[in-house]
């Protein structure tokens, strides 16, 4: 499976953005989603996932912020960020497996696939 995400941007702090992850090659239907992101200096943090079953997680720092969906007949899946903040600026990727347990989701190492990565950029 193809990914590309897109949506990024500039943004002051307390605003939203909504990031997108388009599929091709593969329907996400049954696979696992999620996004990491990448700050300079920092390793990749996971950011949210959801599960072919439909089942969502979060990291803790985006809890409560961060809304993850899936769109099942456009073959995307949607990172709608809210309040944010300039510690949420990054490199967003998307990341794809169709095989993984539950204990395996917040790892970036076991995503088979992976777009090409979006700036988010909050300023202050």
């Amino acid at each position: 499976v193809q990914l590309q995400a897109s949506g990024g941007g500039l943004v002051q702090a307390g605003g939203s953005l909504r990031l997108s992850c388009a599929a091709s090659g593969r329907t996400l239907s049954r696979y696992t989603v999620a996004w990491f992101r990448q700050a300079p200096g920092k390793e990749r943090e996971f950011v949210a996932a959801i599960r072919s079953v439909g089942t969502i997680h979060y990291g803790d720092s985006v809890k409560g912020r961060f809304t993850i969906s899936k769109h099942n007949a456009q073959n995307m899946v949607y990172l709608q960020m809210n309040s944010l903040t300039p510690d949420d600026t990054a490199v967003y990727y998307c990341a794809a497996d169709g095989s993984l347990i539950l204990s395996q989701l917040r790892s970036d190492r076991d995503y088979d696939y992976w777009g090409q990565g979006t700036q988010v950029t909050v300023s202050s």
